[in-house]
């Protein structure tokens, strides 16, 4: 049976491993070429959610197989990470991202994408636009993460937003939201990285300088992957606003709920979003990625590149398997 490299987490270890290309099945068989470390990644070495195998959910590939969708085959492409059993009631009703029974790449159930192949359902396949680099395509999960906060909550041109987290999320939230509304301030601690949302016209803002905007705002994004970013984004809103919380992480958080049921804040959780927009808004250059990049690795120094993902400063780091352009 044929082999390939895979970055795999088994009892609390991350490790290269060589295992076996998946076999012919009723999904599609995808060469990656590019895949994106992101914080989940990270949480799941530590322990988030259980899971075992091979990590990894953002990827650009080529389609080698693809037994019930042909058509796919040749075509360069990103993938929906949700699998549903396409039975339920939730399935049925055509979004399979709250499946009682999914499985989810690389991170519940199902072997992900820092890997030479990957399969998924030829459905869950959306082929990427010509004009949009591979380097760009990799970004198509987590800035539909980010743009998806928009099905959740509504954002106007006068929406007042800020989104507390200059991390690789939050520097997407603020991006994909700058381009629904004007009223926007991104709120973190580096400089550099606040810089790059000023850069794009982001009105930006020192954590250290937070209580000059305490209660001013309809909507605050927790995108910092900290216990503490709820409490955080829970004093910036005004009341009756709405705090949403994109962050996760492996432990639990504390909280006064006082502040919440006093001035009626409504608390939303937003996940996954939808591809379709995320191309759209890579293909368009509304949202512009390249300089988010701070390293990039072969596979085989795949434990490496996490390891660097890691660490204070970095960004983005993307895992190259060399079948790219």
């Amino acid at each position: 049976m044929l082999q390939m490299n895979a970055l795999q987490t088994y009892s609390g270890i991350l490790q290269l491993t060589e295992t076996s290309i998946p076999a012919s099945t009723n999904e599609a068989l995808v060469r990656v070429i590019k895949s994106g470390l992101c914080g989940t990644d990270l949480e799941i070495v530590r322990g988030y959610a259980g899971f075992e195998g091979t990590i990894g959910h953002e990827f650009v590939g080529i389609v080698e197989r693809s037994e019930t969708m042909p058509e796919l085959i040749g075509k360069r492409v990103v993938g929906e990470i949700n699998v549903g059993c396409k039975t339920c009631a939730v399935c049925l009703t055509g979004d399979e991202r709250h499946c009682p029974h999914r499985t989810v790449l690389g991170i519940h159930g199902r072997n992900g994408a820092h890997a030479d192949f990957l399969t998924l359902p030829g459905s869950n396949l959306i082929e990427v636009p010509g004009n949009v680099s591979d380097t760009a395509a990799v970004f198509t999960e987590p800035l539909a993460a980010a743009y998806g906060i928009t099905e959740r909550v509504k954002i106007e041109s006068s929406t007042s937003v800020a989104v507390v987290g200059d991390g690789r999320l939050g520097l997407l939230t603020a991006f994909a939201l700058s381009t629904e509304t004007q009223e926007l301030t991104l709120i973190g601690k580096h400089e550099e990285k606040l810089g790059m949302a000023a850069r794009r016209g982001i009105k930006t803002l020192v954590l250290d300088e937070m209580s000059k905007m305490k209660g001013d705002f309809d909507v605050a994004v927790d995108a910092t992957g900290s216990p503490s970013g709820l409490a955080t984004a829970l004093s910036l809103v005004r009341p009756l606003g709405t705090v949403v919380l994109k962050t996760t992480f492996h432990g639990f958080t504390e909280w006064n709920s006082t502040r919440a049921v006093v001035d009626e804040i409504t608390i939303v959780g937003s996940r996954c979003g939808r591809f379709l927009p995320a191309l759209e808004l890579l293909s368009t250059r509304r949202v512009v990625v390249d300089d988010l990049v701070s390293e990039e690795f072969p596979l085989t120094a795949g434990v490496e590149a996490v390891r660097r993902a890691g660490e204070k400063g970095v960004i983005k780091v993307l895992i190259d398997m060399g079948v790219g352009n």
